[in-house]
């Protein structure tokens, strides 16, 4: 969480033009509001001019206005100077979007009296404020010289970096007839990056890579692996070839060879950014729910001990990054996706995969999100997936569209029309699920999930690839 003192915007340092300096001494009271009480007092002794026909009612009316004016200006007098004030706004350097951070603001006093204070903050329209409400104001007492904190909750709405607005206070003087607006300039940002709202639930899913390097415990994981474990008594149901004989004629008995699954695997993530990914699924689009994803597997890859990279990509190659181990491989990572459009460009697997095929040619699971709509529009993905399956580990992760899955059931309706939007809807599906049986007959991993839903089984299925030892 950062830390930004915000300061107030200072003019005097800069020379001024002649018509500002004679400007009238009234802009001195620039940045003054009456308050109500103001408003109610005029209007209640307003009545006494009513009677200033006759001399006395005059003098009444004139002293009473006097008085008034006068305690205006003690009231305008006792208010401070924005440099009197700072203000420290508190907040993560990024959010998820659709996430929300808390975060607060400080406000320091360095003014003998003690004041009610209003804080306003004008946030980029790629940040929401959640908490308080959108529109309302924080509002807190602050003593002579002390200091508030005023709490303040922001979601993210639109990915990419966003300058945070400035912020205003409004205090109010002693008597509270005027209150004075204090503006402060920012030059803090945020990021709003792919939602990790759910990485801490799945990391647990991985738990068991982690201890083995934290030293509580050591899980090994049987498998097709190379890297020799131990040996133990042979029983009904391995693998005859894992048998070692030499110690089974020292122990005369059967005795087989252990492996673990071995670590420091490759996953490489490819995210299709064309036309089918902008399709909405609920509030966001299919795209975000599929950079979300990704960027949660290839959290739980890098805490797994496994190398991770991109490959971003509509009709022509967007970014890629080679696979790399550790934190620093998971924040460019992430860096890559928090610019990331979707378009409205078809995409070009070929040159996605002769990317692959020239930049990276070790063997890797490659998961793949992207849309399938039927056998002849995705002929060219269901060609390149099932001729990478003899090099690669290749999974499909399809984005169901859920509307068409709904519009395929007419529930009830008996209009023409609606029977007609079931059929077209029915007639696409078929074709989808021919085109992905196609994939799955060639050995190609696929996943048929709604967006909604595709975090976890994308994460179940890593997992289970690397429990098996497929790489």
């Amino acid at each position: 969480m950062g830390d930004v003192r915000l300061m107030p915007k200072d003019s005097s340092r800069t020379p001024q033009p002649r018509a500002e300096r004679r400007a009238p001494r009234a802009a001195v009271l620039r940045g003054f509001v009456p308050t109500r009480r103001l408003a109610l007092l005029v209007a209640l002794l307003a009545p006494l001019w009513l009677l200033s026909g006759t001399e006395a009612g005059l003098a009444v009316a004139a002293a009473v206005s006097v008085m008034l004016i006068v305690a205006a200006l003690t009231d305008a007098v006792r208010l401070p100077r924005a440099a009197d004030l700072t203000v420290e706004r508190e907040l993560p350097s990024d959010v998820g979007l659709g996430d929300v951070v808390e975060g607060r603001y400080r406000v320091h006093s360095a003014w003998p009296r003690g004041l009610t204070v209003a804080l306003f903050d004008a946030l980029s329209p790629g940040l929401q404020i959640v908490a308080p409400a959108v529109g309302a104001t924080r509002t807190g007492a602050l003593s002579a010289g002390g200091e508030l904190t005023l709490p303040v909750a922001v979601a993210g709405r639109v990915r990419g970096v966003h300058a945070l607005g400035r912020v205003a206070l409004r205090v109010a003087g002693p008597l509270g007839l005027l209150q004075r607006t204090l503006r402060y300039d920012t030059t803090d940002e945020i990021t709003v990056a792919p939602s990790l709202a759910g990485v801490r639930r799945y990391r647990l899913l991985a738990l068991q890579h982690r201890l083995r390097e934290v030293g509580v415990r050591n899980i090994r994981r049987r498998g097709e692996g190379t890297n020799f474990s131990n040996l133990r008594e042979y029983v009904v149901g391995d693998d005859p070839r894992h048998i070692d004989w030499k110690a089974t004629a020292r122990r005369r008995k059967p005795i087989t060879r252990e492996f673990t699954v071995e670590q420091g695997q490759t996953v490489l993530v490819a995210v299709d950014a064309g036309r089918l990914m902008t399709q909405l699924a609920g509030a966001l689009s299919r795209f975000e729910y599929a950079l979300s994803s990704a960027l949660v597997l290839a959290d739980v890859a890098v805490h797994s001990g496994d190398q991770v990279g991109l490959l971003l990509f509509d009709d022509e190659v967007r970014a890629f990054i080679p696979p790399a181990k550790g934190r620093a491989a998971l924040r460019q990572l992430r860096a890559a996706l928090v610019p990331a459009q979707a378009t409205m460009a078809e995409p070009d697997y070929a040159a996605a995969f002769r990317t692959l095929a020239t930049r990276h040619r070790k063997r890797s699971l490659i998961v793949l999100f992207t849309d399938v709509v039927d056998a002849r529009a995705s002929q060219t993905l269901v060609a390149l997936t099932s001729r990478s399956a003899s090099r690669h580990l290749p999974l499909v992760v399809a984005l169901r569209n859920d509307a068409l899955v709904a519009a395929a059931l007419p529930a009830g309706r008996r209009a023409p029309d609606a029977l007609y939007e079931s059929a077209a809807a029915e007639e696409l599906l078929s074709a989808r699920d021919e085109a992905l049986t196609r994939m799955r007959q060639a050995g190609v991993g696929v996943l048929d999930v709604s967006p909604q839903t595709m975090t976890a089984a994308v994460v179940n299925r890593y997992l289970e690839i690397k429990a098996r030892g497929a790489l």
